[in-house]
C-alpha cells in the first residue's frame, strides 16, 4: 500500500543554474547512492516537475514512511544536499530547516459529483 505526497521548493531565478539543476538530476546523474537512500526512505517512486523557477515533486510513499537512514545514508543525504543548496531557494512559508514545503491537496477530480 502507498500514498502520495507532494512538495515544493523554489530554485534560483537563473537560467544558467537553472539548466545545471536539471543536469544534476537528469537519468544517470544522480548519485546512486542518493537514489538508495531515496528509497531507504520508504519512497517508491518519484517524479520532480519544474515550470520557471518552481519545482513540485510527486512521490507514492510506503506506508511506514518516513524511514530514517542509517549514518552512511544521513552523510551522503547531506552532501547531495549541500551540493543542490546554491540551486535551491526556499518557499516564503518554509520553516528554517525546510527546503522542500508540503503541499496539501485541495482539489480531487474523482470526489467530484458526476
Amino acid at each position: 500500500m502507498s500514498r502520495r505526497v507532494c512538495f515544493a521548493l523554489d530554485l534560483v531565478d537563473d537560467a544558467d543554474l537553472i539548466a545545471d539543476y536539471e543536469r544534476a538530476h537528469a537519468p544517470g546523474a544522480v548519485w546512486p547512492e542518493v537514489t538508495r537512500g531515496i528509497r531507504d526512505k520508504g519512497f517508491t517512486d518519484m517524479e520532480i516537475w519544474r515550470v520557471a523557477d518552481r519545482l513540485v515533486m510527486i512521490a507514492e510513499v510506503a506506508d511506514d514512511w518516513p524511514r530514517h537512514l542509517d549514518a552512511a545514508g544521513k552523510a551522503v543525504d547531506a552532501r547531495w544536499e549541500a551540493a543542490m543548496d546554491h540551486f535551491q531557494r526556499p518557499l516564503s512559508c518554509a520553516g528554517e530547516e525546510e527546503k522542500w514545503v508540503p503541499m496539501r491537496r485541495i482539489y480531487s477530480l474523482g470526489e467530484q459529483a458526476s
